[in-house]
Order: C-alpha cells, then structure tokens, then sequence
C-alpha cells in the first residue's frame, strides 16, 4: 500500500491529465445519480419535517386526540371527557377548510380552527389570541371576529383591525381581524369556537378535542376508559406524525429508488471508462510488473483510481444535490410534484448522515465499476503484455449464475410488499438487471450461432465468428448496452402504460361536456358546496339534457392511515358510469352497494362481498352498513375511496349538499352561455369553477408529464451512458487486437475490408446486445407495471407496449454500436496496426 500514494499522483495523474474528458464523463455520471438522489432526500424530508412542525404547532402536544370524521362529530362528547377522572385538561376545537377572498379577488385556501380560549392554553399555546392594541379583552369572543398566522396576513395583506371574506356554500362571511397568532405553517386563522360553529352551519359539532392526561394516566387505558362512539378514535400525537409520513412514503421511497437508477448507470461508466484505460496501459503496468509491482498492487491501483473518481464525483454531488434541493424548495415549496405538503415553504435542513450515506453509495458505485478493470489489471501476465499480447477478456465465469439470478428475480416479484413498500420487487428488478447481464455471454454466443448459419460472405462470417468465438469479450462490450437499454425501455413500457391507462380512466370518469364545482380538494368539500336549491335551478335550465351530482367527504376508518374519501354520486348503472376491474356482484337487498377502489382492497381488505360499516359523516350518528359489489380504479386518490349512491348517502345523512355538477348539453346548446347562467344563478361567479370534460383530461395529462418528467430524463441518461460505455468498450477490444489487424492485412485484406470486419463485429454484438436488452427491459417492465405500482400505489394499469419507441432505441443502439466500433478500429487498423506485427520480439 505504502507505493499507492506516489503511483497516484504521477502515473494515474498523467493518465487522468491525459484524457481529461473521458474521465469527466464517468466522475459526471456518478456526480448526477448522487445529486438526484440526494436532492430528492433533502427535498422530501426537508417538507416532512417543516409539515410536521406546522402541524404541532397548530394541534399542540396533546397525550390524545379525539379526532372524528370530517363534517364532526355531536359536542356532547366533550362534557362526558372533560369530567373523566383521568383527564387533566380538554381543548375542543372545530375546524374549518374554506376559502377567503384576497383583495385583489382572487380565492386562498385557508384553514380556521375555533378554539376556546379558555381551555386551549395548555394544550396548544401556539393558538392562542394575541389582542391587537387597541382591542377589548371580550373581543376573544366575538363571533365575527378572527386572528390570523404570519402565512395567511402576508398572503391575504390583510392587518390587524382590516377585515376578512370567508366562504361558507357559496356565500362570504366577513370576519373582522382582531389580532394575530404564533402559529407557524400554512395560512391559518383562529376564531372562537361558538363563533365558528355559528358561521359555518356547525352548531353542536366538533371537529376535535386534545387531551391532557392526569399523571399516571396510560393513553391506552384512557381509549378504553372513554367508549368512544363510532367514527371517533383516539389518535395519540406519534400516531399522527406517522399517518403524516405515510400519506408521501410511497411517493418518496419510489423517487429515490428512481434517483439511484443513475447511480447504476453511472458504475456502468466508470465500469467502461476505466476498461479503455487499462486497455491503453497495458504494456504500462506489465513494466511495472516487471519492476515489482505485484498483481495485488496492481489491482488496488486501478480500485484506487475508481475510488477517486467516486469521490470526486460523490463530493460534487452533494454541492450539486444541496443546490438543487434548495431550488426545488424555493421553487416548488417541496412539493415534487406530489401535492402532499400544500402551503407548506420550508427551509433546507440539510443531513449529515445523508450525505455520508449518498456520498458512500456513490464511491461504492464507482468501486463496483471498476473492479472488472482491476482485475483485468491484476491477471495479466507481464512478458505477455510487453509484447502487446495482453488480452482483457472477461473470466467464463459460473455458468448458470445468471440464469439463477433471473430465477430468484421472478420469484421475488411473487412475495408481498413490507411495511406497505415493495422491497421485494425492488429486489426482483436487481436480480432480473443482475442476471440478464450475467447471461450476456452465452446468449450472445446463441444468438450469433443463430445468425452465422445463414450468412456466406467471407467478411461477414469472419465478423459473426470471431464475434461468437469471443463472446466473453462482450460481457465488457456488451453489458452496458443491455443494463442502460433494459433500463430505457422498462421505464418508457412503465410510463407509457401509466399514461394510457390515466387516459384510459379519464375518459371513463369524465363523461360529461360541462364539470361545475367550488371546493378544488377533499379538504374543502365540508365548507364550500353548492345548495340544493341551486343545484335545482341548473336542473332546470333549457341547455341542460342531464343532471348528475357529486358529494365528497373523508372518513377516518383507521387512525394509523390517511382519511378514505367517500363519494356520493348518481349511479343508476355502476358498470358504465364507474371504471371497474372485476365482475360487479348482485345488490343484496336491504344491504347498501359500496363500490371501493383497489387501494381499500389493499388496506383494509375490502374485497367484493366483504360488508363494510363506515362512520356516518354530518349530523347522523352511527355507521353506515353496506356491502362491496364491485371494485373500481382510482388513480386521484391513492389512499381510498368509496363511492355509494347520491340517493342513500342522502337518506342515511339526511346532508343534500353537492360538490361538483355533471352536465350533459342538450344538442346545440352554447356553452358559454350555459355558464353564465349558472354564474348569475349563483350569485357569486368567484365561488365556482367550470371545465369541459376535454380540458380537465388535457390538464390532467399536462400534469403527469410534468410528473414523470424525471423518469424521461433517467432515460436520455441511461441511453447517453450505454453508447459511451459502447465506445469505451470497443476502444479498449481494438487496442487489444492491433496484431490481429495487423495480420489481417498482411493476408490481403484491406483498410477498408478490416474496419468493415471491425463494424460488422460491433453490429452483431451491439444487435445481440440490443434483443437481449429489449427483452429485460420487458421482464423488468412487467415488474413495475404489475407489482411495484400496485404494491406502492394500490392502484393497477394495463401493461401498453409502445412498439415504435422501443424499436426506435434498439435501431439507435445499434446505429450508434456499428458506427462506434468503426471509428474505433480506424486508428487501430492503421499503419500502427502493420508494424505491431513486428513487435513480437
């Protein structure tokens, strides 16, 4: 070890000043997989994190949450808590999702919690009034009267003393700000609670109550103490801050294993790169050999060289990545694209221990990719080399080994996920990437044992034999091709079959020409609704063909989990008007027909005959009995849904309120016009929102592309990285074989029919490389469509094979082989290569 140091830095450092751009190339792509990687962690967690703050300092830190379904639960709850000998303290609290009104006109999400300001100091201090000068002490109990956060005075730039506009229905209530608040986060605003139940139709409903235990109360004595009725539970506070983390994890895990695909890549390049330079060095380190430098030394100098290259690239890396991630939160908020932290502006918080452990997985990438190499270097024989008669062929192996590896990746793809994450398909993908590139030599050598049957020409055949008879060598030409090829046609079969099964769906849910609605998510849908007189109105009107409704409200069915949306909608027929997956069973009657999508399957085991009691929302008290027919495909909500129809959601609830109106023209009606009708009919035509079926489908479609923008961009790298690692690889295989075209040409052969043996060589390795590649990326591809997305999603789509991209990759695979191979054999079948046949002495 101790002659590392000085090789180091003269000889490795001549070799790197020499070729500076090749070994850019290979510091640049483990540079970009641990800058992806690490950005993506920084950006995600940095948002958890600022989350999660927000939401304790807007609940407090209770022991308890008594926590209900979205439109509350009776108030009468609270007197029989707050008496229960082991509560110490018990804070009600209603909250509220709405709207108000900037100003300028246009609508803010904003979240109003009504508090009593009596009960809610111990328990969360951050909520608590603070009077602007001038303001009386009773003004804390007001009912119009209202204290915004930081967040919601500089998005509204509305002051203490100014005033506010809230929607309820589709009416405004206008609030006066008598102060401010601490509470951090997303725009927020505290009222009193009977202030708050009387502005927004929530009389003798709460949303909450927070506990403050007596001292040795046991939170899980006290859930049992308390017989809580159906649809409230007890959510201790670490329950909560995991059903936060849960709601991104899947999203989160999936962006990083994506981000470290470039990793794999870029091992690959260090893999191709660091064979070309031993390749040219060779006659270099049999000198040295002959000097002394043993074939351990050897191998620990070119592993040194590939450290190296990782950590610089690891090192730039983490700038890059902190950068980006800093971009991206600024930018994005920290939303990535998933919408899981709306309002949320946090700040970077930057990981030690992440760093340490993305950096180090970028060394041991560049390490994987450079032990090849190195042992090359370490195997050669030194009075072999000095007479240029070194040869980097890669070792026969273990036969079977990779047909073992693929094996064991099918049978990974069959277990269950862990934790709710696909671990095992993970694992699957790279054991299938694994042991497909273990099978390159012999199915190379099948593949051109094939082919050379049929081919007669001299300069062909010469080509395809020496090829077939070499095969092993293509473990070095060839393995980066397939490993970057199987990787670019996995995710465009992924992407393209999400995509069309999104469209798919779109078109299935969206029947209408004309969408109307006021609350744009879940969260809203308890305060902003249209009334039933209107929804009567529009009804009624002349353009109007067909009517149907759509009410959206969450239930909380197990407090470890995010809520499950239950949708009432018209559903004369179910098996046209939803996209279902299976058969739709028979209604039992006197029974309820619950239709789940598959992420209730998933989690909560809701299979079709399965009976299902589901909280009443609104003022009912009780559960709602019903049974699953049928199972439908959900991709805007990942966590569940349950659709029952509009006509027993109202007899169960008794709540007629309405979300969102489908509308079917009647023929030559305008639409412009329809909407102007509805606006003057609601009075207020801020409050509504209208779309075509057409644009909500371009929309949504415009929104996935942007999505998956990444995984576009993992293919252009993937792609890149294959065809350099072609040319490296073809660099090193002529250098090695000058003598060889050497003699060539002393037989008869021409440049010309030399470098066309050299070209033909490379297509039919690079074609081999190309169907073995396309044929692992759609193993690999049915392991995404149909198991890695369903395990971390819980939704499934319909394997869609876009045959024109993908035979588009393989021609420009192997266009860009053939040409590589070519340009690489025209320096070594040149003069050089004639007089290397005089070398043997």
């Amino acid at each position: 070890m101790a002659v590392l140091p000085p090789l180091l830095a003269r000889y490795s450092w001549s070799e790197l000043r020499h070729h500076p751009w090749r070994h850019l190339a290979a510091v640049l792509a483990v540079l970009l997989g641990v800058a992806l990687a690490f950005s993506v962690h920084l950006i995600n967690q940095s948002a958890l994190s600022e989350f999660s703050a927000a939401v304790r300092s807007v609940n407090g830190q209770p022991d308890l949450e008594l926590r209900g379904p979205q439109a509350g639960f009776d108030e009468t709850l609270y007197a029989k808590v707050a008496q229960h000998p082991q509560v110490l303290h018990a804070s009600p609290v209603v909250e509220i999702d709405t709207y108000a009104r900037h100003p300028g006109g246009e609508r803010l999400a904003l979240r109003i919690a009504g508090i009593d300001a009596l009960a809610a100091g111990p328990l969360a201090p951050a909520l608590l009034p603070r009077l602007a000068e001038g303001e009386d002490r009773l003004a804390l109990f007001d009912p119009s009267a209202v204290w915004l956060n930081g967040a919601a005075q500089q998005a509204l730039g509305v002051a203490p003393g100014g005033w506010l506009e809230v929607s309820h229905g589709l009416a405004w209530r206008r609030l006066r700000v008598a102060g401010s608040i601490a509470a951090a986060g997303p725009p927020l605003a505290v009222m009193d609670i009977a202030g708050a139940q009387s502005q927004f139709g929530r009389l003798g409903r709460l949303s909450r109550i927070d506990l403050q235990l007596a001292s040795g109360a046991l939170p899980e004595t006290v859930r049992r103490a308390l017989a809580l009725p159906a649809g409230v539970q007890a959510i201790a506070p670490q329950d909560a801050s995991q059903r936060i983390s849960n709601v991104s994890r899947a999203y989160r895990v999936n962006l990083t294993v994506l981000a470290l695909v470039a990793l794999f890549t870029g091992g690959f390049l260090v893999f191709s790169v660091l064979s070309l330079s031993v390749a040219k060095r060779l006659q270099h380190f049999a000198l040295l050999g002959v000097l002394g430098l043993s074939a351990r030394e050897r191998l620990q100098l070119v592993v040194a060289e590939a450290a190296l290259l990782g950590l610089l690239g690891s090192t730039l890396g983490l700038a890059l990545g902190t950068g980006l991630a800093a971009l991206a939160l600024r930018l994005l908020a920290g939303d990535l694209g998933g919408g899981y932290f709306p309002g949320v502006t946090p700040a970077l918080q930057f990981s030690a221990g992440a760093a340490l452990l993305y950096g180090g997985l970028g060394v041991a990438a560049a390490l994987l990719g450079g032990w090849l190499p190195a042992r090359a270097a370490q195997g050669l024989a030194p009075a072999q080399a000095l007479k240029g008669l070194g040869d980097l062929r890669a070792g026969h192996g273990r036969r079977g080994l990779g047909l073992a590896l693929l094996a064991a990746g099918g049978l990974l793809a069959l277990l269950p996920p862990v934790a709710g994450l696909p671990v095992f398909a993970y694992l699957s993908v790279a054991a299938l990437l694994v042991g497909g590139i273990a099978c390159v030599p012999d199915a190379v050598g099948l593949l051109l044992l094939a082919c050379g049957r049929r081919v007669r020409q001299p300069q062909a055949l010469l080509a395809l034999e020496r090829a077939r008879r070499m095969r092993h060598s293509a473990t070095v030409a060839v393995a980066g091709v397939v490993a970057s090829l199987s990787l670019a046609v996995a995710l465009t079969v992924m992407v393209a079959s999400f995509r069309d099964s999104v469209a798919r769906w779109l078109d299935a849910v969206l029947p209408a020409d004309l969408y109307v609605r006021t609350a744009v998510s879940t969260a809203t849908s308890e305060a902003v609704f249209l009334p039933q007189s209107l929804v009567q109105a529009v009804g009624r009107l002349d353009a109007v063909a067909r009517l149907d409704t759509l009410r959206v409200t969450s239930l909380t069915v197990d407090a470890a989990r995010p809520p499950v949306a239950l949708i009432a909608r018209s559903l004369d027929r179910p098996e046209r008007s939803l996209p279902l997956t299976g058969e739709l069973l028979p209604p039992v009657p006197g029974t309820v027909g619950l239709y789940v999508s598959e992420a209730m399957v998933d989690l909560y085991g809701a299979r079709p005959g399965t009976r299902l009691q589901l909280p009443l929302p609104g003022q009912a008290a009780g559960t709602l009995d019903g049974v699953v027919r049928g199972v439908w495909r959900d991709y805007a909500r990942q966590h569940g849904s349950v659709v029952v129809s509009a006509a027993d959601f109202v007899h169960h609830t008794g709540d007629e309120r309405v979300n969102d109106l489908a509308l079917w023209l009647r023929e030559g009606a305008s639409m412009p016009q329809l909407q102007q009708d509805i606006r003057r009919l609601s009075g207020d035509p801020q409050l509504l929102d209208f779309a075509s079926a057409g644009e909500i489908r371009a929309r949504s479609l415009q929104i996935f592309d942007r999505s998956f923008a990444v995984t576009y961009w993992l293919q252009a790298v993937a792609v890149a990285i294959g065809l350099f690692g072609i040319a490296a690889s073809f660099s090193a295989q002529v250098l090695a074989r000058r003598k060889e075209f050497g003699l060539l040409q002393h037989l008869g052969f021409t440049r010309g029919q030399v470098l066309a043996v050299v070209a033909g060589e490379g297509a039919a390795w690079t074609a081999a490389g190309a169907v073995l590649g396309l044929g692992l990326g759609l193993l690999v591809s049915v392991v995404l469509v149909h198991v890695v997305n369903p395990q971390s999603f819980h939704w499934s789509m319909d394997l869609q094979l876009p045959w024109g991209r993908l035979l588009g990759l393989c021609a420009a695979v192997m266009a860009a082989g053939s040409l590589t191979a070519y340009v690489a054999g025209r320096a070594a079948a040149g003069r050089d290569a004639v007089l290397a046949v005089k070398e043997d002495w």
